[in-house]
């Protein structure tokens, strides 16, 4: 899983089977202080999750698990939003 903020949409009027009504979103991979690290990814947002919002994403074959009935052509998905973080820094040589 990864921590990201969401800094977009993506609308795709065709898609592939086994993705209709699946709502994209453009998520930013972020660290602890909100920092981005990486490139973006597209996930699906089933849970309503907004441009700005920090959000926890699974990536994988843990992303394909949550579509039990069907199979489904996508590798990240949307699995929280976070209300609030918390986090110490470890300075490098720390334990």
């Amino acid at each position: 899983m990864l921590l990201g903020k969401v800094i977009g949409s993506v609308w795709a009027t065709q898609k592939e089977v086994g993705m209709e009504n699946l709502k994209l979103m453009i998520v930013q991979p972020i660290d602890c202080d909100d920092n981005g690290v990486g490139i973006p990814v597209v996930a699906v947002d089933r849970i309503g999750a907004g441009v700005g919002e920090k959000v926890i994403v699974s990536r994988g074959n843990p992303a394909r698990m949550l579509f039990p009935q069907k199979v489904v052509p996508i590798d990240a998905i949307i699995v929280g939003i976070v209300d609030s973080l918390e986090a110490s820094s470890l300075e490098v040589g720390e334990h």
